[in-house]
């Protein structure tokens, strides 16, 4: 299935902003941009980099600007959905009773593509060290298979399952945890895969 087809399929799955997104799409393909799907959504981009894509969810839709933070929102349309956490991320959300204006949102899509060449951009800081918390570790050096499939998850997935557990404040919080995610560890996911593509 092409990414033109997985975006079909996206907009009638989300039957209740069918209209809404097959119109932001119509917006998005007068740009130069690519279409594409990344996390189960359409997603824009310009020479391999992220500029923008849109999303649907129970009661809203959105474009969200990857390098948002650099737009000038003369028309005060965007939000930081997660305050504190996310850094240039800028999301435009839509409810039922909001109309689309075509050329305010072709005008903010064009100043992201203009930020995008003009190599403006906010890098996520990584860390480095992955702390295991010490049931984990224990869990980990117990059974080779399980260590395994925990060595051969992303950085930033392992990162999420030693928080997860290391959050809890109870030693039997953070036991019952560790057996909720051990098959979701062994079959290769991630704690917050089935989030990623709603």
């Amino acid at each position: 299935m092409t990414d033109s087809q997985k975006i079909d399929t996206y907009i009638e799955k989300h039957s209740q902003w069918k209209s809404q997104l097959k119109m932001l799409r119509d917006i998005f393909q007068q740009t130069e941009l690519k279409e594409e799907v990344k996390w189960g959504a359409p997603t824009y981009t310009l020479n391999g980099k992220l500029v923008a894509g849109m999303a649907a969810f129970k009661n809203h839709y959105a474009i969200w600007f990857h390098q948002g933070v650099f737009l000038k929102d003369g028309h005060k349309k965007l939000i930081n959905a997660q305050e504190g956490v996310t850094k240039a991320l800028r999301q435009w959300r839509f409810k039922q009773t909001d109309n689309i204006d075509p050329k305010i949102v072709l005008q903010y899509i064009q100043e992201a593509i203009e930020n995008c060449i003009a190599g403006k951009e906010i890098k996520p800081v990584r860390k480095k060290e992955i702390a295991a918390p010490p049931l984990l570790k224990k869990a980990l050096s117990n059974d080779a298979k399980f260590a395994e499939a925990f060595n051969s998850l992303t950085p930033g997935k392992q990162r999420e399952y030693s928080e997860y557990i290391s959050e809890a404040k109870r030693e039997a919080t953070k036991e019952s945890r560790l057996e909720k995610i051990i098959p979701m560890i062994l079959n290769g996911s991630g704690l917050y895969d089935k989030y990623k593509n709603c």
